[in-house]
Order: C-alpha cells, then structure tokens, then sequence
C-alpha cells in the first residue's frame, strides 16, 4: 500500500518572528500566507474561534494558498464555550459557508470543534446531535478538555463510539514536553498557566488523526517526547490514513524549527514522504 500524506504545519502562518527564518528577509505581512504555504501544507486557524474572516479575506486566502494546502480551522467559540452546541445552527451555518470558497478550492482540512473542560458526559447526547447535524462535505475533529473523557471509563468509551460512528477524529493534545520545560522563562510560564494539562491519549477514530502537539522551547529537547509520535504516525501512514501534526512552541517563534525536525525524524523512518521542501528565504539566498 502506498503510504498516505502527513501534513505538517503550525498553530498560524503569520509570525513577524519568523521573518529571516522560516520567511525570507524583508517578507512582509502579505507575503507570509504565500511563503509558509511554500514550506509547510497545513495550518491551524484559530483566529476564526475569536470573530469570522471577511469574505474578501477568505477570497485572498485561497489564492495565496499553494495547491494542496489545508487549513483547518477552529470554530467560533459563541458555538462551542458560550451556547455550548445549543441553537447554534445559524451560526454554525454561517460559519460553514464563510469557508466554503476554500472547500471549493480543495484548500481545507478538518475544522475542529474544541469544547471547554466543563463540556462533560452529561453533554455528549447534545454532542451528538450537533455532529450528526453537520453537513457531511466539510470534515471535522473534536477536541474534549473534561477529565472524565481521560479516565479510561465508560464516559471516555461513549465518547470515543460517538465520534467513532460519525467517522469523526478525536484531537489528540500532547502538552508534555510544555511541562517538562523551565517555567523561569515569561513565555513557558504563560503558556504553562494558559495551556491544559491533560493525559495523552494517542487513539485515531478516523482517516485523518489530528495531533496538537505543545512543544518544549527547546526544539531538541522534544525528541524524546515526539518518539513515541512518530511510531504513531508511521503506524497510520502505513494504514493509509492522512495525519495533521501541528506543532506549538511558548511562543510559536520555534514552532516551524519544531515542526521540520517532526518531519526530519518522521522521514528517516518512511521515506517515501520526500524531503520538506525548502524553507522560502533558504530559496532566495538567505541563511539558516
């Protein structure tokens, strides 16, 4: 069998810090959707939990984006923290139709619906009624924050046959590189105090596993915790399926580092993924 796709890609594509890195000296703003689409063919969008894009900008997106790109976007937080999936199907809709230029356009993954940690068993039926209720041409992941979804009981086996029948993926969070890191610094601090501190459960319901890995600043320092990552991804390419692994670091300024060093590690063991391709400013003569 030949082996599927692993996308790569960060927690955004728009980071001023990346300039003379991941994107090439004097890249302006316009310029980074472009180049990081260059590098990486996938992207967390967040910033659509917090408010929707314009429809010209989502029309902009799509002609930035190379071919194959996928962003994976999260829904608005009024659906999933403040109405918590209830009477929200004109703003589900709205939401949906927002992107749907970029489903067109082959240029989106799975939108992930992240709940809040109060988003208990006792929701899951409401749970159910808004997946099995979403239209079927859009694919999605959910990520669940309640610690009875960790424990190992039957709450976590009810949730897991819910997403399991409706051939949605669970979002995998793996935040313990974060922990393992030095808080003495501002940023791995803020990012311990703002990031949860969850079980790893590593368990694929559907075709495209979806991993939110948090990593250690550090970008050598995660090796031992990608490790057991990589014979995960390994395990799924094999079965055809098609991974989405988004690095984070504290403050996202190593997250492309951390993510070509997935890639690199991921690439000694399956070869037939190719190289990654080269970072834009190492195209136009700069250094690494």
């Amino acid at each position: 069998m030949a082996l599927a796709r692993c996308r790569l890609g960060c927690p955004v594509w728009s980071n001023r810090d990346w300039i003379g890195g991941l994107f090439a000296a004097g890249a302006k703003p316009g310029d980074f959707l472009r180049q990081y689409s260059a590098a990486f063919d996938t992207v967390e969008g967040n910033n659509c939990f917090y408010g929707l894009p314009k429809p010209e900008t989502v029309a902009r997106w799509r002609e930035q984006a190379a071919p194959g790109f996928r962003f994976c976007f999260k829904f608005p937080r009024a659906i999933s923290h403040e109405r918590r999936l209830r009477a929200v199907a004109a703003e589900t809709t709205e939401f949906l139709n927002r992107l749907a230029p970029l489903a067109e356009a082959d240029r989106l993954g799975p939108n992930f619906l992240q709940l809040p940690p109060s988003f208990g068993p006792d929701d899951l039926p409401a749970l159910r009624d808004y997946l099995a209720a979403l239209p079927k041409e859009f694919r999605y992941a959910v990520e669940v924050r309640h610690r009875a979804f960790f424990a190992k009981g039957e709450e976590e086996r009810q949730l897991n046959r819910l997403l399991l029948d409706l051939g949605i993926d669970r979002v995998m969070l793996d935040s313990r590189a974060l922990f393992a890191a030095d808080p003495t610094d501002p940023d791995t601090r803020t990012a311990q105090g703002r990031k949860p501190r969850l079980p790893v459960h590593a368990i694929s319901l559907g075709p495209r596993p979806f991993i939110r890995y948090i990593g250690h600043p550090d970008v050598e320092a995660n090796r031992p915790f990608l490790a057991p990552w990589l014979d995960k991804l390994a395990l799924w390419l094999g079965e055809g399926r098609e991974p989405y692994f988004f690095a984070h670091t504290p403050n996202n300024r190593q997250a492309p580092r951390l993510a070509r060093l997935v890639h690199e590690l991921l690439h000694a063991r399956c070869p037939d993924l190719g190289p990654l391709p080269p970072w834009p400013f190492e195209r136009l003569g700069g250094g690494s």
